[in-house]
């Protein structure tokens, strides 16, 4: 069996040098994110062993930007930018560059914006703690941090929180991330409610990012980018390349036409993001109700966030991938967790998209859960005999999913929660600079 070779990460900034970064080719492959300033742009992957030449890189390159570059471009040609690359020319690169994003560079960042993030959590302190410390590395902080722990176990997380000033925490003892959620929501004292992960390492700018998309757009909710932390690990690899949080590099819009179009064959809102990056108007859970408490991990497995988006989506609101907030997520690193982790998001997704059918029957799921998911595992079964490697590794949990999901569907689908929302206080309405005062 060929060894597995792990993927270094390198973080290549545009702004700072064109020059082809120093690439760990032996037994180790290359994942290359791309920045301009604080706008993630494109990624490359350079397999193990893989010697490219600069003309070759060059040209990678030119093709993993030229999706970011032809959107912030707004029809402008980039032809010009593309030959720029290969020829060196960095102070021409860097002025073609600031042209290009001068319509759509942000002002003044404030210190701070009335943004309320949310952390549900349940026995991981180490982790947690890296994601509060990324938090308050922000060069724009939250007007408020409220982690929720779900049915503890013991004291450390409580004692972690205390370490960090400002920081609020609850519990929520009934088991389930939904539940957690919910929570989040009431004990949200801000109009724009910011969800991360405690695996997560938020970007400096992530969460001005989440603000900004709210205040420059009239959507109810938002997603963001998801990178990877680190990819040292087969299972890793995996996870990003067969499951991965990252939806691309370019603003993407989800409305009433996107719904409608895809209704035949149930809407993909699954595709819309991750729950590792997400934020709502809190006013929009007033129209549409809380999480599902039957979705989530705790219950089916997973696609709470999915199925939020689902109902915004239905009420007629407009939802917004928006890439320059962006975070990065610890992939799971053994074969074991991630099997786990894949068969609760297949049992989450069934019982979620028959419950999204339940409520909006015109949404034709059960076409794409009966007839067409049928025909792909068979297909990836057939392709995958017998030895099962990489993407297949999952096979069988994923199938699995399905069949424990439906089941579960089937226990519990007269059990609809209430999913009302009463807000328990007005959200007081504060000013980008105005200082938190608790």
């Amino acid at each position: 069996m060929k060894e597995f070779s792990p993927y270094h990460i390198t973080h290549v900034h545009l702004h700072e040098s064109l020059q082809m970064p120093d690439l760990k080719q032996e037994n180790q492959g290359n994942y290359l994110v791309f920045w301009w300033h604080s706008v993630a742009l494109g990624e490359l992957y350079v397999e193990p062993n893989e010697n490219i030449t600069h003309e070759q890189y060059f040209q990678k390159l030119g093709k993993a930007l030229k999706p970011a570059l032809d959107f912030y471009a707004s029809g402008q040609r980039t032809a010009g930018l593309e030959q720029l690359l290969p020829s060196g020319d960095f102070h021409g690169f860097v002025s073609a560059m600031e042209s290009l994003f001068a319509k759509s560079a942000s002002q003044t960042i404030p210190s701070r914006v009335p943004v309320s993030v949310v952390i549900c959590t349940r026995n991981r302190p180490v982790a947690l703690k890296r994601c509060l410390e990324s938090l308050r590395q922000s060069i724009c902080q939250p007007a408020e941090i409220i982690i929720i722990e779900n049915a503890r176990e013991n004291d450390e997380t409580e004692k972690l929180v205390e370490t960090f000033a400002g920081v609020k925490y609850f519990q929520e003892p009934v088991p389930g991330l939904s539940h957690a959620r919910n929570t989040g929501v009431k004990k949200a004292t801000h109009s724009i409610i910011a969800f991360t992960d405690d695996d997560v390492i938020v970007h400096p700018e992530w969460v001005f990012r989440v603000w900004e998309a709210f205040t420059k757009h009239e959507v109810a909710a938002m997603t963001g980018l998801v990178i990877a932390a680190e990819l040292e690990t087969e299972t890793q690899l995996i996870f990003e390349r067969c499951w991965s949080f990252n939806r691309g590099y370019v603003d993407i819009l989800y409305e009433e036409n996107y719904f409608n179009q895809n209704l035949p064959s149930g809407p993909p809102v699954w595709e819309i993001g991750a729950g590792a990056n997400m934020a709502f108007r809190k006013e929009v859970f007033e129209e549409i109700g809380l999480f599902d408490v039957r979705l989530g991990a705790g219950a089916s497995g997973c696609s709470e966030d999915s199925e939020v988006w689902y109902r915004i989506l239905q009420h007629q609101h407009s939802i917004l991938y928006y890439p320059k907030a962006a975070v990065f997520h610890a992939h799971r690193k053994d074969l074991r967790s991630l099997r786990k982790q894949i068969f609760a998001y297949m049992r989450g997704f069934t019982m979620a998209v028959l419950v999204q059918q339940d409520h909006f029957p015109a949404a034709n799921y059960r076409n794409r859960l009966f007839r067409q998911y049928p025909k792909h595992y068979l297909q990836l079964v057939a392709r995958g005999f017998p030895r099962y490697r990489f993407r297949n590794r999952t096979l069988w949990e994923e199938i699995m999913g399905i069949l424990s999901g439906y089941a579960f569907y089937l226990k519990n689908r007269k059990n609809d929660p209430k999913t009302q929302f009463v807000r328990e206080e007005p959200a007081p309405q504060l000013k980008p600079e105005q200082e938190l005062t608790t």
